[in-house]
């Protein structure tokens, strides 16, 4: 079985731009009002049309789901995004307990939108600070085999 993901979206030219330009995801797949990225997600057009769902039901801005991306360069990543206008951020960058950073914004159509840093990252920072692979994992809450295993990716 294949996972994959759609959002719908009001205009897919833009969304497409988005994505490609934020993202830098490549389609594979071109079908008008409907894309596939190399990623696994697909954009949807007239989603309302496709499903028979009528267009007043259609939801804006819904909160209960995200996708999320994870960058080996977040720092870049995050200029890359406050450089944008017009854009909607559910909050700037913040830190979790286990070490990753993350920020939150809305994309185009109102989806949900998170980008965090790669945990692979998150091991080499707290090796930075001269922590040891079972200090990393007490302070990520996971296993130090976990941890190797991170640093391995």
């Amino acid at each position: 079985m294949k996972y994959g993901c759609l959002f719908a979206v009001k205009d897919i030219n833009t969304a497409r731009a988005f994505y490609e330009e934020l993202f830098n995801l490549t389609v594979v797949d071109d079908f008008g009002r409907n894309i596939v990225f190399d990623c696994g997600l697909s954009l949807q057009q007239d989603f309302d049309w496709l499903t028979g769902i009528p267009k007043a039901d259609m939801k804006d801005k819904e909160n209960n789901c995200e996708i999320f991306f994870e960058a080996e360069d977040f720092d870049v990543f995050v200029a890359k995004i406050k450089a944008r206008d017009s854009m909607v951020f559910l909050h700037d960058v913040l830190e979790y307990p286990w070490g990753q950073r993350a920020i939150r914004f809305y994309d185009l159509d109102n989806h949900l939108i998170e980008v965090g840093e790669n945990m692979k990252s998150v091991v080499e920072k707290f090796q930075a600070r001269g922590m040891s692979i079972e200090e990393i994992a007490k302070s990520m809450d996971v296993t130090a085999s976990d941890v190797l295993r991170m640093l391995e990716q």
